[in-house]
C-alpha cells in the first residue's frame, strides 16, 4: 500500500488531500473531531495492518496478494471511517468478502483453462509453464475471438450477456467461442505434439 505524506507528521496514513479533508475544518470543534479520528486511524492501521496482511497471507498463500487484499481494506474502511462502529470487525469482514472474490477468480480461470484443454489427452507429468503457455495462447487470437472467450470463460458471463456486451448476436457468440476453442485445441496439440 503506497501512503504519502503531505501534512504535518512523516509517515502520516493519509495522502495530504485527505489529511486536508480530514483537518480542513476551520471550527475547532470538527477539526479537533477529525483529526482524533485521523489520528485513530493511523494507530489503527499500525496495530492491525501486519495481523490483517498476515490473517489473509495465510488464506491466499501469496504475499503480494495478501498485501493488496489487507491495502484495500483499509482503503475501503476509510472511506466508511465514520460510520463504522468497530473498524477492526470491518476490517476483517471486507477482507474476507476480498478474499472470496479473489478465490472464485482464481477458480473461474482454473476451469476456463480446463476447459480449454479438456480435449488434449491427458498428460501425467506437470509441466509449470503451462499455465504461462495457454494465458500467451488466448492472447495470440484474434480480438473477434479472444473476447467473447475471455468474457465467457473467465469473466463467468453467459452467451447472451457476452452478446450484449459485444453488440453481437447471440448466435455469432457461439460461433467465435467454438471457433476460439479449436484455435486453442489445435495450438495445443501443435506445441505437445
Amino acid at each position: 500500500m503506497v501512503l504519502m505524506s503531505a501534512g504535518r507528521r512523516e509517515g502520516a496514513l493519509f495522502p495530504s488531500p485527505a489529511r486536508n479533508f480530514i483537518k480542513g475544518d476551520p471550527v475547532g470543534t470538527a477539526g479537533e473531531a477529525r483529526r482524533d479520528d485521523a489520528d485513530a486511524a493511523e494507530e489503527l492501521f499500525k496495530g492491525v495492518y501486519p495481523k490483517l496482511a498476515g490473517w489473509v497471507r495465510r488464506l491466499v498463500d501469496d504475499d503480494d496478494t495478501a498485501h493488496e487484499i489487507a491495502s484495500e481494506a483499509f482503503v475501503r474502511l476509510l472511506g466508511r471511517w465514520t460510520r463504522v462502529d468497530n473498524p477492526q470487525s470491518y476490517l476483517y469482514m471486507i477482507a474476507t468478502n476480498l478474499v472470496r472474490d479473489h478465490w472464485r477468480k482464481t477458480e473461474r480461470e482454473r476451469r476456463a483453462i480446463r476447459n480449454v484443454t479438456a480435449g488434449a489427452a491427458a498428460d501425467p507429468v506437470a509441466y509449470p509453464l503451462q499455465d504461462v503457455d495457454v494465458r500467451n495462447l488466448i492472447a495470440s487470437l484474434p480480438p473477434r475471438l479472444r473476447d467473447p472467450f475471455l468474457l465467457h470463460y473467465y469473466g463467468g458471463f453467459g452467451i447472451r450477456e457476452v452478446a450484449t456486451l459485444l453488440h453481437r448476436p447471440e448466435g455469432t457468440i457461439k460461433a467465435d467461442l467454438f471457433a476460439a476453442r479449436a484455435k486453442l485445441k489445435t495450438a495445443l496439440g501443435e506445441r505437445d505434439g
